[in-house]
């Protein structure tokens, strides 16, 4: 069983940047693909970036060049470095975990925190 927990949204300008960081605990996380995800208000949730365990990375068009995702598996903690922030980055961020194991398949979310970015 994995927790994650979200930490570092809030309220930002336009324009501006904010780190979210997603904490896992009770599993080996280094064997995990990590990713965020993001759902605004009446929209789909939606991939924003992931990083695998050998820390390749993948981002939606949206937030090529102005998000970044990392990890630190030795404090267990990954981490969305968001810069030039838009009205239309708003929405709840979720991180995700997930890996196959021999003991089969395991997909985790945190609760999500909320992003604004309004002026």
């Amino acid at each position: 069983q994995v927790q994650l927990v979200e930490s570092g949204g809030g309220l930002v300008q336009p324009g501006g940047s904010l780190r979210l960081s997603c904490t896992a605990s009770g599993s080996i996380f280094s064997l995990y693909t990590l990713g965020w995800y993001r759902q605004a208000l009446g929209k789909q949730r939606e991939l924003v970036a992931t990083i695998t365990s050998g820390g390749n990375t993948n981002y939606a068009d949206s937030v090529q060049g102005r998000f970044t995702i990392s990890r630190d598996n030795a404090k267990n903690t990954m981490y969305l470095q968001m810069n030039s922030l838009k009205p239309e980055d708003t929405a709840v961020y979720y991180c995700n975990a997930k890996t196959l194991l021999i003991t089969g398949p395991y997909n985790y979310w945190g609760q999500g925190t909320q992003v604004t970015v309004s002026s």
